[in-house]
């Protein structure tokens, strides 16, 4: 079978494995989508794990399943979640799945850009979906990214009526543009540098845009506000610069939501009485458990967010690296998705 595999942020080489066949409690899918991550295209991120096969958000079909494996059978469509928990550890039994010594260290095999993905035992028992008919394979490769904004709407508190402020309007951006309705936003304002992208952000229904090249965020926010703030920051982009300005943003009372990581070397600098007066909570959030796909899973089904809105680029496994490259342009381009025949 083919695999991308990275060996370097530009150096991705199409090769042939063999194709895994599956243990007693396994099964293996005949990957049909699998959608490129935006934290793949973070060269310190992915670079420290390399080589690998690239690919973590796969959807397709099974096609082999070991001796006692009942959940799934071959010709089932199925979603596939690269980290799964364990369900019983101190962290599982509170919903705090990133955090399990077994979710951190699972994945599937080899990696989600892969002809045929191998789904081991612990995945395939507590994270692994499958599709209703209606959810295309492409839908299904945008449940494990959505599953992360699933995730982030709900540790950010959000309440009935709140302003949301959005900064970065990349995928996951868009993501949170399309759900946070769902759990109550009033006001939605997206912030970007790329007119592509704020533009599409108005065509989705964004009340409001900045451009960011063009004003700066924390001047221009107060006016649409009423003088207070956002209730909810999402600070998209990889900067510690960016979680600044959202806090500069946030109301007395709101949430900063730090959706990414920053760069390894940077630093945030915080006076803590500007955050203690004004009750500001700052929040992470860090990929998503088996409650966040499933939730997400209802969100496609629904149509509240689907491929039909968010992919605008498909590519074959030979054409891996112009794929991971449109990525990392960040131009006029959302969710950009590996397709197999």
């Amino acid at each position: 079978m083919k695999v991308a595999k990275l060996y370097t942020f530009n150096d991705i080489r199409i090769e042939e494995m063999p194709v895994p066949v599956p243990a007693s409690g396994e099964a293996l899918i005949k990957t049909r989508a699998s959608g490129i991550c935006s934290g793949d295209v973070m060269p310190w991120y992915i670079e420290k794990k390399a080589p690998l096969v690239i690919g973590h958000e796969p959807a397709g079909e099974v096609v082999a399943c070991g001796s006692e494996v009942d959940k799934v059978k071959p010709g089932n469509r199925v979603f596939v979640h690269h980290h799964a928990p364990c369900m019983e550890c101190i962290y599982c039994r509170r919903s705090d799945f990133v955090q399990c010594e077994q979710w951190r260290r699972s994945r599937i095999i080899p990696g989600g850009i892969s002809e045929y993905v191998l789904i081991p035992e612990g995945n395939l028992i507590n994270d692994t979906l499958q599709l209703p008919d209606s959810v295309s394979y492409d839908d299904a490769a945008l449940i494990e990214p959505a599953a992360c904004v699933v995730k982030s709407l709900r540790r950010s508190g959000i309440k009935n009526g709140d302003t949301v402020l959005i900064i970065g309007l990349g995928v996951m951006g868009m993501m949170h543009l399309l759900l946070a309705p769902s759990y109550g936003a009033a006001k939605i304002i997206g912030a970007d540098m790329v007119d592509y992208r704020l533009k599409k952000a108005e065509r989705l229904g964004i009340d409001c845009t900045v451009n960011v090249d063009q004003w700066d965020l924390g001047e221009v926010i107060p006016s649409l506000t009423d003088k207070k703030g956002a209730d909810i920051v999402i600070a998209g982009p990889n900067s510690a610069g960016v979680m600044d300005t959202a806090l500069q943003c946030t109301a007395p009372g709101g949430t900063v939501v730090l959706f990414t990581p920053s760069m390894p070397d940077e630093k945030l600098t915080i006076a803590p009485n500007d955050i203690y007066f004004k009750d500001i909570s700052i929040v992470t959030s860090y990929s998503c458990g088996p409650d966040d796909t499933q939730a997400a899973l209802q969100f496609i089904e629904k149509g509240t967010l689907n491929a039909e809105k968010l992919v605008t680029h498909r590519f074959g496994i030979d054409d891996v690296e112009t794929a991971y490259q449109t990525v990392a342009d960040a131009g006029d381009s959302l969710k950009v998705l590996i397709v197999f025949e």
